[in-house]
């Protein structure tokens, strides 16, 4: 895949993470009464909560990818012993 349609699909995908967190904050003020904020401020929030949630994601991951390998190590230590 050349760099320009990896460039193209990540720019594409940002965008989409943008809206689609501004749809959630807009339903989450109306829900809550709340009065719906400028678009800019709107946008510069779901930002801020899209990068919150990818670096919530990818330590979460490692955490979980580490548990992963200890089961893995483990189960095969025991089959090891079962031998």
């Amino acid at each position: 895949m050349d760099d320009d349609l990896k460039r193209n699909i990540k720019k594409m995908t940002e965008k989409t993470e943008i809206k689609l967190t501004e749809s959630l904050l807009r339903w989450k003020y109306k829900k809550e009464g709340k009065e719906i904020p400028a678009d800019q401020n709107l946008e510069s929030q779901s930002r801020q909560i899209m990068n919150q949630a990818h670096k919530t994601l990818s330590k979460r991951g490692k955490s979980i990818w580490k548990e992963f390998k200890k089961a893995y190590r483990k189960k095969g230590a025991e089959e090891e012993q079962g031998d």
